[in-house]
């Protein structure tokens, strides 16, 4: 007869299974490691030393997930007895077998943990990781001292380093876990705990560290190296990691040094401000308790590049999709682009067959308007133009109904004025998506002056259901990421008048963290689009205004980018390099103006650029087109590059002296 639940702590339960305690967490929504439940482990683990008729522990997860992590509510916080490192220890000494059941979600510490039992049984699902990098730290309770161990330093490597997490059967194949169980975890692990019984327990910490081949070691090091773009906590991650064959007391003193040293420095504060900013974007002012309307088809307005980006991202998250284009032929082009995106996704592993097939049957296009009537939702993609704007709208009026939802796309253009033209403004919003849409993450949502709450709540709960990071920003020419890109590009186009060049702005940038400099950007995108919105502006720009010419001047002698084989850099064989062609012409638009250069070091560039940025960040707080600092910094992190370790420029402004 099996007892009766045991209570270790509020959020850990103990139930003895023949001879067998299987020890729950149960702390939701992701049972993290708080000092409640490190408590409990300690206990139960107590209680199991001290029972004979007690031969093994099961430790697992209630509901979906085994251990997701840290309990976030104790970041900044002073530690709380007992640490983890200390649980782990207990837990990897015990004299009788503890088996892991990870039943879902094993992040961070919650790996630790497993990697301190003695075997692991997972399900196919479930999700094993040590992403600390991502905050700027390392595993802080032997991650870095146990895995390598388990599968060695190469393996070991990647994972770490790069954060990424794995599901159950490559962690099998790593040797990070003993056993997949498609059904009966638990049954598995009762299993498995009664077979190891009576016998020495295979601790991770006593294990070799398996031979490497260096090679294979020095490939994973200039992989993560390269993407880590100079943070520190993948290369201390690296190194702890190489090191791990000496003694394990030794070891984990060096990772508990440096994980505590990385959590108190910069880049650490950085990607915590980014973590908390996330979850904070989702708070939007005024929709508590606003419901969004249903959505189950999404018409998409233009298949070029943008449309049929869009249509993969709302495939992939289950709507059913209706393409319009201008006619049949422009119709039937984009269903082909969209479906060799779908054939893409499906090449690259990301979705297979079965998926594939629901994913095309759930796409339709159209050349005419009135195939849009079933849609909740209408996101136009056309040519960012005014009038053409209106017009399509004011189409869709005509076969829509009342209550399905009109959003733009536009990158620039007023949509208020493109809502004001419409028979409903108040269900026009903006949903701006980033190129290529089904990659990237960033979404900003658009509250017009007339858009309604549950328009704006519907967006923002599309946006959830694609996979986006949205950010609610209010109207102004360019939103929250152009407007601030704006401030930026120009003031490095004054750094070019005042004495700097390309390639030196370029270099400071990617040395702060940038994967590509400003000018290298503009090369790969191509000069003329940017060029033909300055010429539409042209007649209406104040002429009290500084105005730097000198891109004019290139676009004008036919440099234009990367696909002309010249922009900012020439390219001869398809390679970037400096052009005196470009100092030339720099230097003359200097002495046009009277200008006398100076050298700038690189760090003088980078402040100014950040000033720049922030101060037009500032500008949209006081008017109100974004709600909160955070948000601006989410905006240029995941739309612009910005690197996410320096944690956007409004963090960035408050941490250099100005």
């Amino acid at each position: 007869m099996e007892a009766a639940a045991i209570p270790f702590s509020d959020t850990v339960r103990g139930e003895i299974h023949g001879e067998v305690l299987v020890v729950t967490i149960e702390n939701p929504p992701v049972n993290a490691l708080s000092a409640d439940v490190r408590a409990g482990l300690v206990t139960a683990l107590d209680r199991a030393a001290g029972d004979a008729s007690i031969l093994g522990l099961v430790i697992t997860g209630a509901g979906k997930t085994f251990i997701a992590g840290a309990d976030i509510r104790e970041f900044g916080q002073p530690p709380v007895e007992p640490i983890l490192p200390t649980v782990i220890e207990r837990i990897e000494a015990s004299g009788k077998p503890v088996v892991a059941a990870i039943n879902g979600a094993a992040l961070g510490g919650g790996l630790e943990v497993a990697l301190g039992c003695h075997y692991r049984v997972a399900s196919p699902a479930a999700q094993m990781g040590l992403p600390e990098v991502k905050l700027g730290i390392v595993p802080g309770a032997g991650g870095t001292q146990r895995l390598p161990r388990l599968i060695g330093i190469p393996a070991a490597i990647d994972l770490i380093g790069s954060g990424r997490s794995v599901k159950g059967q490559e962690a099998l194949s790593l040797g990070l876990i003993d056993e997949i169980v498609d059904a009966c975890l638990e049954d598995a692990a009762l299993a498995a705990d009664r077979r190891l019984a009576g016998q020495d327990p295979r601790r991770t910490g006593h294990l070799a560290v398996p031979a490497a081949d260096n090679t294979a070691v020095e490939k994973v090091k200039a992989r993560i190296l390269a993407k880590a773009r100079g943070q520190q906590a993948p290369a201390e991650a690296i190194r702890l990691v190489e090191a791990a064959a000496r003694p394990l007391a030794e070891g984990l003193a060096d990772e508990r040094a440096t994980f505590l040293r990385l959590r108190d420095g910069s880049e650490a504060a950085a990607l915590r401000h980014v973590f908390f900013a996330e979850r904070q974007a989702s708070k939007v002012e005024d929709l508590e308790g606003v419901s969004p309307r249903p959505v189950e088809t999404i018409g998409i307005a233009g298949l070029g590049l943008m449309g049929s980006g869009i249509a993969v991202a709302a495939l992939n998250a289950g709507y059913r999709v209706i393409g319009l284009d201008r006619d049949d032929e422009a119709a039937a082009k984009g269903r082909e682009r969209i479906l060799d995106l779908l054939q893409k996704n499906l090449s690259a592993g990301r979705i297979d067959q079965t998926t594939f097939d629901a994913q095309e049957n759930r796409l339709s296009v159209t050349a005419a308007d009135g195939d849009l009537a079933p849609c909740d939702l209408i996101i136009e993609a056309v040519f960012d133009d005014l009038d053409v704007k209106i017009d399509l709208f004011r189409r869709l009026d005509k076969v829509i109904r009342p209550d399905a939802i009109l959003a733009t796309n536009t990158s620039y253009l007023n949509p208020d004025e493109i809502a004001a033209a419409t028979a409903y403004p108040e269900r026009v919003l903006g949903l701006h998506f980033f190129s290529p849409a089904h990659v990237m993450r960033l979404l900003e949502v658009v509250r017009c002056a007339r858009t309604a709450p549950d328009v704006l709540a519907t967006g923002l709960a599309v946006a959830k259901k694609l996979r986006k990071l949205a950010i609610v920003t209010g109207v102004t020419e360019g939103f929250i990421g152009n407007s601030i890109f704006s401030a930026y590009r120009r003031e490095a186009e004054f750094l070019l008048e005042d004495g700097a060049l390309p390639h030196e702005i370029d270099a400071a940038l990617e040395d702060y963290g940038f994967p590509m400099g400003l000018f290298a950007v503009y090369d790969m995108a191509g000069l003329e689009i940017a060029w033909a919105r300055r010429k539409r502006q042209a007649a209406t720009r104040d002429p009290s205004e500084r105005y730097v010419e000198i891109a004019d001047r290139l676009c004008e002698a036919g440099r234009l980018g990367q696909k002309t084989g010249r922009g900012w850099y020439a390219y001869p064989e398809g390679k970037r390099q400096v052009d005196p062609v470009v100092t030339d012409i720099i230097a003359q638009c200097r002495a046009n103006k009277g200008i006398t250069p100076r050298n700038f070091r690189a760090d003088e560039i980078v402040e100014r650029l950040l000033a720049a940025m922030a101060e037009e960040g500032q500008k949209l707080l006081d008017e109100s087109v974004a709600a909160r600092e955070s948000d601006i910094d989410l905006v240029m992190i995941n739309g612009y590059g910005f690197p996410a370790h320096k944690g956007g420029p409004m963090f960035a402004a408050t941490q250099t002296p100005r």
